[in-house]
Order: structure tokens, then sequence, then C-alpha cells
């Protein structure tokens, strides 16, 4: 992409990126006030947005508690983590398919055999945060273990109890039953045991859930589909998203997806763009590669000290002239 062209996409993502503290306005259908969604999600996460790595873009479902160490490691030993890169997060896929006796989802015996709750120490015993995924339908979407529907409380506590820092609730499986009933109910679980636990709402951007997932103590919420790893996915993802940029801000933040970056779809300057417009916008930058083998062009774009300091609120851009 021609320098120009850059710069150009770049000052567009600025514009449309809100300022910390910009007024959530109320939405057409008179949902919450500004004050009612603030009061709703404050648990003193999600300040500025989240920072991380993500295992889905990369591995799908093939994960397993080696991966995860690894990628732990490799956050330390590359430096990431010092740039802010604290969330370790599993996508789906890391259960059994089926609840135990009680009730509790349980870790898969062959991926995960020393249990997530070991998992979550050797993460913290690195500084870092473990997130995790669940659904709020009766499967998650790889329909490989089970959903959260009509468990929301045993499981919000399971995943305290393993010291889980970070939710990722999707919208699978939803068994004909409204996405505000499903995420009200997990909403519910969370204010009572998951006080401390970032929560991610990945509804899609179906039903507009940046107009309510504040009021659903949200600290991030989808506003896209998935994402692909291509320019028209990305670009589109930028997009959607843009229509959003008012009601994100420290606390909660609009979500156009995970980062591509480093997965092999897009050039490098394809690349840098994708990284720098969802730094402007002030998305969630979570790595979708993977860190163990990453080539150095691709940490040298997700590096970028000046980017990373935008997207976290620590410096503005100035105007540039075309």
């Amino acid at each position: 992409m021609a320098r120009a062209s850059l710069l150009l996409a770049l000052l567009v993502a600025a514009a449309s990126a809100p300022a910390e503290g910009a007024r959530v306005p109320v939405d057409a259908a008179g949902n919450a006030t500004l004050g009612a969604r603030r009061e709703a999600l404050e648990n003193g996460l999600g300040r500025t947005p989240q920072m991380g790595w993500n295992s889905w873009n990369h591995f799908y479902c093939d994960i397993n508690e080696r991966v995860i160490r690894e990628t732990a490691d490799a956050l330390i030993n590359t430096g990431l983590a010092k740039l802010g890169y604290k969330y370790v997060n599993i996508d789906d896929c890391w259960a059994e398919l089926n609840r135990d006796y009680q009730g509790n989802m349980v870790p898969n015996k062959r991926t995960f055999p020393s249990g997530i709750k070991a998992l979550a120490d050797y993460v913290h015993g690195k500084g870092l945060k473990l997130g995790i995924y669940s659904d709020a339908g009766t499967q998650t979407c790889s329909n490989k273990m089970p959903g959260s529907l009509d468990h929301e409380e045993q499981d919000v506590k399971t995943f305290a109890s393993w010291g889980i820092d970070y939710l990722k609730y999707d919208n699978c499986n939803d068994a004909g039953r409204s996405v505000n009933e499903r995420y009200t109910r997990m909403s519910n679980a969370m204010r009572k045991y998951g006080q401390n636990i970032f929560f991610s709402l990945c509804e899609w951007g179906n039903e507009n859930p940046a107009t309510w997932a504040r009021g659903m103590g949200g600290n991030s919420w989808r506003t896209t589909g998935d994402i692909a790893d291509n320019w028209g996915s990305m670009t589109s993802r930028a997009d959607q998203n843009d229509r959003w940029a008012s009601y994100a801000g420290p606390g909660g933040w609009n979500d156009p997806d995970m980062l591509e970056v480093g997965n092999g779809g897009m050039s490098e300057a394809e690349y840098r763009s994708h990284f720098s417009i969802w730094a402007l916008a002030k998305a969630p930058l979570l790595i979708g590669c993977d860190v163990r083998s990453m080539t150095p062009q691709t940490k040298t774009i997700i590096s970028n000290q000046e980017v990373i300091a935008v997207n976290q609120g620590k410096i503005s851009l100035p105007l540039v002239c075309l």
C-alpha cells in the first residue's frame, strides 16, 4: 500500500475513534442512560482496550496446555508482555463434550491433563492473565463442548475457582431463546461470582450489543461477525465497527474481532494497516498468530510502541496533511 493511502486509512480510523470518556448516547429504543451503563460496568477492568493473545485465529480446535504454556513463555521472551499483552486466552474446544456427574465443566483429559487451575497458576506465575471461553447456548460453536446456558452461575463459580481472569462468551446453539435472556443470565452470574473476570460478549453484532452490553457489565462486545485473514474481511469489519464508535470508552470497548497479523493471508503493508486501524479505533489488541514462531516482520508490527500508545490512550496523532 502506498504511504499516502496508508495515512488516509489511519486518518479515517482516527476520526472515528472516540476520545476517552466520550459520551455514550442513548439508543433509539431508550436503553440505559450513560450513568446507568457506567455504574453497571464498574468492575475496575477494561480501563483501556484489552491486549493479549487468543488461540482461535491460528489454532482453531487444535489446542492443548503445552501450546498455552509456550505462548505465555513467548509473550515474556519476546518482550510483548512488557508492551501490555497480558491476556492469554483459550478459545473453544478446551473442555470435554459432557459435564461431570455434578454438572461441572471439565477440561479435556487428553489435551489439558493438568487441568485449568494448574495452567492458570503457571500463567499467573509469569505475571500474565488467563482467559477462557464459553457460550450462551447449549453447546459451543464447535459443537465439541457444552455451553453455559442454564449453568451460568455454576460455570462462573468454576472459572473463578480456577483463577480465570477473562471470559469470552459466544452466541451459538441458542435453543430458540432470545439474546436478551441468555446474556442477562450470564450477566447476573458474573455480577455475583465473576467481579474480577473481564467480560467479553461475543454476540457478533447481530442485536447491536454496543447499545446494551455496558448495561450487562460487558467490558467489550463484538460488533461484527468473525474476521478472516484477508484484506476485504478486515476492512469490512473496520467499517461495521465504525458506526458504534461513540459507544466505546473506559470500561467497555467495541470489538471488531481479533487480529490476523502474522497468519499469512495478507501482505506486510496490509497487516500494518490492520494493526494501525484496530489501534486507532480503540479496538482490543488480541494477537491471533502463533507468537512462538512469528516472523521478525510480524513482531515489528505488533510491537510498535507508538501505535500501541494511541490504542491505550497515552498519545494522540497529530493532524497529517496528504
